[in-house]
């Protein structure tokens, strides 16, 4: 790989004779400066330029793992712009900065030892196909000046479901997974084949469709607020512009007073709209018609069928069944399979008092597979969400379940009615 060659310091600071306008009593004055760009290479103060080049020495004379986190998606980022980033992030106060590269060393150190987990799977603990259909979020497309577009929708995400397939740690190894071979991938190919972007950031699509107040419980705010931290210290400065779709009329109530806390920066880069169909404008203005996806108004794949393709190469799947059961007594889903398919079910759970599962064909009532316990047992001195959810694959004599035929999967409680637990039925489908 090229890396680029450090720029002269000229060419970081901000020049002297930068735009002059006449102020209202006719004296000239100088535009004031676009918040926007605070910060980055040619738009440094001298005070700046030299916290850039004792920062630079710094890492170099480090070297090591020191400089590996700053130049966390590779050096190809360019010296100018991958420095500059870090040093935004905590005002160019040189103390702050050196003390959160070493923060985001220790952070990553455990990761790192894991390769950043390149198996997906084995990050998660199941198949990010269901992850995802429970926490739809999903790449798609380049901005116009080449940041890969994150669509991510927290209103469709299903807490409970979840947390019957995963744990957090599962859920924050699947993050660096993302984070280090996924969007860094799409980083350098960007860059590979067009060598003059620079700008190693992100633009995401916040759909917030469907959310309710509800879904903003402490279950769920904790995973968006441990994957807000990884980023924030060690993926500094890499949010382009955040768009936020279909704003329900109480978050957007929050968001004005969330704005009070921000730095004016931060705000710049987000924008807020009620609807898809407001946010067209911006969103155009941003990214390329054909990189939009055809359900935010552009001529691209839809992101679900995007979501559904990646799933789908995950696991060589033809399609993916995934419903949640609350059982209480008890509780069944019924699933159609054509000529050809055949299916893998599968009963996730944290239920300590479980249930008896079995599954049948609908018409005959033939029983295809007997009755099987699902129950997760725990040491009580043990967070549930420590240990992983009871995995339980329904096994038929003949090994996957063929088609053509409709069957029943249904969950009896070993409880009664003494309480509702939940289940999370996946069904992995192939062939057809």
């Amino acid at each position: 790989m090229s890396v680029v060659e450090p720029l002269d310091i000229k060419e970081l600071l901000e020049p002297d004779d930068g735009p002059i306008t006449l102020g209202k009593n006719g004296k000239k004055k100088k535009e004031k400066k676009n918040i926007y760009n605070w910060g980055f290479a040619g738009h440094l103060t001298k005070e700046e330029g030299d916290v850039y080049l004792k920062f630079r020495a710094e890492v170099t004379k480090r070297g090591g793992e020191f400089k590996k986190t700053v130049y966390s998606f590779s050096e190809e980022e360019g010296e100018a712009y991958c420095l500059t980033r870090w040093l935004r992030a905590r005002k160019y106060v040189y103390s702050d900065v050196i003390k959160m590269v070493e923060e985001a060393t220790e952070c990553r150190s455990e990761p790192l030892a894991s390769d950043y987990y390149p198996d997906p799977k084995a990050a998660l603990g199941i198949d990010p196909a269901v992850f995802i259909s429970q926490y739809p979020q999903l790449y798609s497309g380049f901005s116009k000046i080449g940041c890969p577009v994150f669509y991510s929708k927290p209103g469709l995400l299903r807490i409970a479901a979840v947390e019957c397939t995963t744990t957090m740690s599962g859920i924050l190894n699947y993050h660096w997974h993302v984070m280090q071979h996924d969007y860094r991938k799409r980083l350098l190919g960007f860059k590979e084949e067009n060598p003059e972007f620079k700008r190693f950031e992100c633009v995401s699509i916040l759909d917030l469709a469907n959310l309710t107040v509800g879904q903003l419980g402490n279950r769920t705010l904790e995973i968006i607020k441990k994957q807000a931290f990884i980023d924030s210290l060690c993926f500094p400065e890499t949010m382009n512009k955040t768009i936020i779709v279909n704003a329900p009329r109480f978050f957007s109530v929050t968001w004005g007073l969330i704005k009070g806390w921000l730095d004016a920066r931060t705000v710049s880069k987000i924008e807020m709209f009620t609807s898809i169909k407001s946010a067209q404008p911006c969103l155009r203005e941003l990214i390329d018609v054909d990189q939009i996806p055809s359900d935010y108004g552009g001529t691209g794949e839809s992101t679900l069928v995007t979501m559904e393709k990646n799933g789908m190469k995950s696991g060589g799947m033809s399609r993916l069944v995934a419903e949640l059961l609350h059982i209480r007594t008890y509780q069944n889903i019924t699933i159609t399979l054509e000529e050809g398919e055949e299916i893998d079910v599968h009963i996730h759970t944290r239920a300590v008092t479980g249930a008896v599962f079995n599954i049948t064909e609908s018409s005959s009532k033939k029983v295809i597979v007997e009755d099987t316990t699902v129950q997760h047992t725990v040491p009580h001195d043990v967070e549930l969400n420590s240990e992983s959810p009871c995995d339980v694959h329904l096994t038929a004599e003949t090994g996957r379940i063929k088609g053509p035929m409709t069957i029943k999967v249904k969950g009896t409680s070993l409880g009664g009615m003494l309480g509702t637990e939940n289940f999370m039925v996946v069904g992995y489908v192939f062939g057809g």
